[in-house]
């Protein structure tokens, strides 16, 4: 039963975060293409990492890093009143980096592939 209400709290925070990283964060350094991936809380509910997917270079992820950490508190805050539970956990900010990977296996079967026609020929 615990199992579900965590993957519900970390489903509705994710969508709630997001919301509140798009409209409410006013950070010159926040780059313009941010995502929410995935929340991760705690089983006491007290933390929760919060993975983010940055569109850009790497000076654009460390600076969107920066700039959510720094607002951690406000986006808590702001989040707290759109979420109805006893105790709104300290937040974390993580890169998701599972889309780089993603694009590296398949740039690397791409090129597999790529060789194994080379050598049919």
């Amino acid at each position: 039963m615990e199992k579900k209400r965590i993957k519900r709290l970390n489903s509705l925070l994710k969508e709630v975060l997001s919301e509140v990283i798009r409209k409410e964060v006013k950070d010159p350094r926040l780059a313009p293409l941010v995502t929410v991936t995935a929340v991760d809380i705690s089983n006491d509910l007290h933390h929760a990492k919060v993975f983010i997917s940055v569109i850009g270079g790497e000076k654009e992820r460390r600076e969107t890093l920066e700039a959510l950490e720094s607002a951690a508190g406000f986006i808590g805050v702001t989040a707290a009143k759109l979420v109805t539970i006893r105790y709104f956990p300290t937040l974390t900010f993580k890169l998701d980096t599972s889309v780089d990977e993603q694009l590296k296996i398949d740039a690397l079967l791409h090129k597999i592939h790529k060789e194994e026609e080379n050598r049919s020929q």
